[in-house]
């Protein structure tokens, strides 16, 4: 049964495309069966991994509005044991089909679940069908967020999410896992304010050691591939593999 985590955090431009891309390239390369999943539609994770769905390929948005299937949605990427289904630059987020749990029971009921061992979900940052039912299809959140102060304030109105998911029994068993700083420079004391202030209030053992801002991540995008590919020696590579390790000890 696969282990399922979302990325995510109600503000837009926190690091969680980059996050889901590499995460789940580093479980792969450690022989994980992995399936990332795009909910959002800037498509942004087929670029990271250098793929370009055709323009009538399926995708999750179009599963989402009733045109196929998931797993039809499937694309193998360059890298063995990842495998991506894509999201739909050009999904309306006011159109689909209704319902929390649409991805929840297609992940269940066309074996997905069986077939990978870890299900990565990266989200858009707005509040609608596709955040709800990513949260309802997920054992573990991951709250990625760049440590300026415009952050807490997606960090709470994401926890209010996860709180009315859980109480209306969506997904009684959602937990966060960590709380995940991205583009990181403890040099800058906004940087280390935020992060300790997200730390006493969620508690200092889901603080996560950080990604530090390194372009390499941008460059690696460009070039259509996972980070630990792009530039293995980076410190952001280093950092992607030091999260992975501790995401792994505490789940």
């Amino acid at each position: 049964m696969a282990r399922t985590l979302v990325i995510s955090n109600r503000k837009g431009g926190s690091g969680k495309t980059a996050s889901a891309v590499n995460i789940a390239a580093e479980l792969a390369a450690r022989g994980q069966r992995v399936l990332l999943i795009d909910l959002d539609s800037q498509g942004h994770c087929a670029l990271g991994l250098g793929l370009k769905p055709g323009r009538e390929a399926p995708t999750l948005h179009s599963f989402m509005a009733g045109h196929h299937t998931l797993a039809s949605a499937i694309q193998a990427s360059a890298w063995p044991g990842l495998d991506l289904i894509p999201g739909d630059p050009l999904f309306d987020h006011g159109s689909g089909r209704s319902g929390e749990l649409l991805l929840r029971e297609a992940l269940a009921s066309e074996g997905l679940q069986a077939r990978y061992d870890y299900i990565v979900l990266d989200t858009p940052p707005s509040l609608d069908a596709l955040l709800l039912n990513a949260l309802s299809a997920a054992d573990r959140v991951l709250v990625s967020f760049v440590p300026h102060f415009l952050a807490g304030e997606g960090v709470r109105q994401l926890a209010r999410v996860l709180f009315r998911v859980a109480s209306r029994g969506g997904n009684e068993g959602l937990r966060v896992l960590g709380f995940l700083p991205v583009m990181l420079d403890s040099r800058i004391g906004l940087h280390r304010q935020v992060s300790q202030g997200l730390a006493q209030q969620f508690g200092q053992a889901r603080l996560l050691p950080g990604v530090r801002n390194d372009i390499r991540v941008a460059e690696a995008f460009a070039a259509g591939c996972p980070l630990r590919v792009h530039a293995p020696h980076s410190r952001a590579a280093a950092d992607y593999s030091a999260a992975v390790n501790h995401l792994l000890a505490r789940w």
